[in-house]
């Protein structure tokens, strides 16, 4: 590379020392903006999710691939959920382990479960597309098939629909394996610097995507877009960008907890960024 004259390494050199130091800067700067914005609330307890004027019908969108051995869990935390009009949709996508015999099992003791068969697997997107196309709800919360909601989430999320420009809502994942060093490190990453970034986001009014994990939907701008593009490999990056790029709003939530699974081993770890 001698042929590069020597003030263009100069600038590679002070744009990799001051890139990192800059964009830290914006991050903490937005998120201290939104807490002291948005989060900051002392007539009332930040705890309690607020009192909504309505409440519309909301399905809880679950696709399942091989999701076994946590997939009861997951669907008793949602059955107690204290949003008080919702249902479950759960789409087996194509399992090869019994996630579809323990679904149709609990189907029969949950009634506000549905279970939806998919006859072999064809990805995330296309289950969330199936699920959300086959309920009467105009609101969709789609999580993945190891994720376990907060009992406020849905309200919290919810919240934000009042305005009718917003499309997306996400929530706020949070680890909950935390038996190994790595899995604490991982509390951190989410606890910390997701949360930081999707503040600092919020505040300069671009959320560059909405989490895989937990999401709110309007359906009409689901609709509008052709939901999710089964050829992409980031669903939750498509969805988000298609629905921005139409001018609809996409906001964080950071109340919506959702606590999810992370691999604990070095292996898992690198199979699961690989992915």
């Amino acid at each position: 590379m001698a042929w590069l004259p020597a003030f263009s390494w100069e600038m590679v050199s002070a744009f990799s020392f001051y890139y990192p130091l800059f964009m830290a800067y914006l991050w903490m700067t937005g998120a201290i903006y939104y807490f002291f914005r948005y989060e900051r609330t002392p007539t009332r307890d930040v705890n309690q999710p607020p009192k909504l004027a309505a409440y519309p019908k909301v399905s809880v969108v679950v696709p399942c691939f091989n999701e076994e051995g946590q997939i009861e869990e997951v669907m008793a935390s949602l059955m107690n959920l204290n949003y008080p009009n919702f249902n479950v949709v759960a789409v087996n996508d194509g399992s090869s382990d019994r996630t579809g015999e323990l679904l149709d099992q609990l189907n029969e003791l949950c009634p506000n479960l549905r279970v939806i068969h998919l006859a072999k697997n064809q990805g995330k997107a296309i289950a969330l597309n199936t699920g959300c196309q086959l309920t009467d709800a105009e609101y969709v919360v789609c999580i993945d098939g190891d994720a376990m909601l907060d009992p406020c989430s849905i309200d919290w999320l919810m919240m934000h629909m009042d305005s009718p420009r917003v499309a997306a809502v996400t929530g706020n994942p949070r680890v909950r394996t935390r038996s190994t060093l790595l899995g604490r490190i991982q509390v951190g990453e989410f606890s910390s610097i997701v949360g930081l970034i999707k503040r600092a986001q919020r505040t300069y009014g671009r959320l560059f995507t909405v989490s895989g994990v937990v999401a709110l939907f309007r359906q009409q701008a689901l609709r509008e877009v052709g939901y999710w593009s089964p050829n992409m490999l980031t669903e939750d990056v498509d969805i988000s960008w298609k629905l921005q790029s139409r001018h609809w709003d996409v906001r964080f939530e950071p109340r919506a907890l959702c606590w999810i699974l992370m691999p604990e081993t070095l292996r898992g770890l690198w199979r699961q960024r690989l992915r």
